[in-house]
């Protein structure tokens, strides 16, 4: 295991807020992405109270070896789930909200309907806030993506999460393509479109400039690119802690590029400041 540098290492803040938030979370029986996880920014969001959703449960039929979240046997979709986040989107008076799930294969939509009905709930309760869905790639059906489209989010981001050289090994069951031509639809539909990956987990500098021009060629305009970090002791080993220095070349190359806007650091994940996103 390599030793974390000291400018990896985040302090930890516990406030009123952040408790709130939990019982709040704990009460309407919702997940987040933030504890489920086990992002390093939950302290900062929670304590903003601003947090991420994760619908569909909290075990992911996939086994993606940088990922915190529970894998096995899904659980039974919650059909107030909708209803629920709307509630608290609103009693949070959210502007911004982000809508992410496990995947789940055992669906035939991949959970999509899911995605529409969270949607279109919190347009109900909250017409003003901004949605941002953060979906599977639904193995590349289109026509689930159609029933997210049809729901009309404000922003629609499908993380490729590493580089193509790296899919057999990190992502098993997903595919490098499929989730290139995911973020093409999703811009060929005329959505705002947004993409990140995780850079340490071993892959060439070299890599990492050819994957954000394969995602540009998707017509993505908003990236975003953090350092891989374990999320448990038994989580795949990083390979390599990447400085601040380097993460301002990743944001200046990706404006250079064509990017609209890029996001990249050490804790940047896809929903961490997802308000400065539009």
């Amino acid at each position: 295991m390599k030793k974390i540098p000291f400018y990896v290492k985040k302090r930890v803040a516990l406030n009123d807020e952040f408790l709130y938030i939990k019982n709040l979370l704990k009460e309407y029986g919702v997940n987040t992405v933030c504890e489920n996880a086990i992002c390093p920014n939950i302290y900062d969001c929670f304590g903003k109270k601003y947090a991420s959703f994760m619908i569909l449960g909290n075990v992911c039929t996939r086994n993606c070896k940088f990922c915190g979240v529970s894998k096995g046997k899904p659980e039974k979709i919650d059909e107030k789930e909708p209803e629920k986040i709307a509630e608290i989107v609103k009693k949070l008076k959210m502007k911004y909200v982000v809508i992410t799930s496990v995947t789940r294969d055992d669906l035939p939509d991949g959970g999509a309907t899911q995605f529409a009905k969270v949607t279109e709930e919190i347009k109900i309760k909250s017409p003003e806030t901004k949605i941002e869905l953060l979906i599977p790639d639904f193995k590349g059906d289109i026509s689930s993506l159609k029933i997210v489209f049809d729901s009309k989010p404000d922003i629609i981001s499908h993380n490729i999460e590493t580089t193509k050289s790296l899919y057999p090994l990190i992502r098993q069951k997903s595919n490098y393509e499929t989730s290139l031509r995911i973020l093409s639809e999703i811009k060929k539909n005329g959505f705002i479109t947004k993409s990140g990956f995780m850079v340490g987990l071993g892959e060439e500098e070299k890599e990492i400039f050819e994957l954000m021009e394969d995602i540009l060629k998707t017509g993505c305009e908003i990236l975003v690119v953090g350092q891989y970090l374990k999320p448990s002791r038994y989580g795949y080993e990083v390979r390599k802690f990447y400085n601040e220095v380097f993460f301002k070349k990743i944001e200046e190359y990706g404006l250079k590029i064509g990017f609209k806007k890029v996001f990249a650091g050490i804790f940047y994940r896809t929903s961490y400041l997802c308000e400065n996103s539009l």
